[in-house]
């Protein structure tokens, strides 16, 4: 199985990873502005450099967010895009819990039974949401996602990027402060649980805000 998974609601990010959820090549830039710009030539170099044609993929995977307006939909427009153009399945993956199956294996060694992923919101906020740690090996999702300042999270350890930029505010786990959502734990995450016959969303976006673009109301009247 091949799966080709893109995610844009930290930074824009695109891998191509096998059913069992290796890698077998992924790019990723941190600059937050050109999302769209970059994506679609991003996906096109990794098909190349691979010599992966469209017709073997199997799926197509994105992440759902949460994540800003702007940069989340311009991955699911491209995912969207895609799937229809090569006839391709395409699943969706909340972000978050990406960032909690990278976080779960030392929240487990850690003997933490909960924990929060947080991811930067900007306007002083977090994405977050709350885990739990059983024996399956997967973080199981107990609470969220949510969107809000920092000091209101529960006092539980607190794993992301937005942990480590509120460390003063949250229990951050040291050594986890800049994790954040990529494609590369995105299409892990996905392959799991397809191959455990788990079931995957849709690819509706968790904007958790309205965006800030709105629609002029009426002319007011000129006296």
């Amino acid at each position: 199985m091949l799966i080709l998974s893109i995610d844009t609601s930290a930074i824009a990010s695109a891998a191509l990873l096998t059913g069992e959820g290796q890698t077998l090549t992924a790019f990723a830039t941190e600059d937050t502005r050109t999302h769209a710009e970059v994506l679609a030539p991003g996906i096109r170099a990794l098909l190349d450099e691979s010599g992966i044609r469209p017709d073997q993929l199997d799926a197509l995977v994105v992440g759902v967010g949460p994540g800003p307006f702007t940069g989340l939909r311009s991955g699911i427009a491209t995912a969207r895009t895609l799937a229809f153009a090569w006839h391709k399945p395409l699943h969706g993956v909340m972000s978050l819990d990406a960032v909690a199956a990278d976080a779960a294996p030392a929240a487990r060694a850690a003997g933490h039974t909960e924990f929060l992923v947080a991811t930067d919101a900007r306007r002083r906020e977090v994405y977050w949401a709350r885990y739990g740690t059983d024996g399956s090996g997967w973080p199981v999702l107990l609470d969220g996602p949510h969107v809000g300042p920092a000091a209101e999270l529960p006092p539980l350890p607190a794993y992301g990027r937005g942990a480590g930029i509120y460390q003063d505010q949250l229990d951050a786990v040291a050594g986890f402060g800049q994790l954040q959502p990529t494609a590369e734990a995105l299409g892990r995450t996905a392959a799991a649980r397809l191959s455990h016959g788990v079931p995957l969303l849709d690819t509706t976006p968790l904007y958790l805000r309205e965006s800030d673009a709105k629609v002029p109301g009426p002319r007011k009247r000129a006296l």
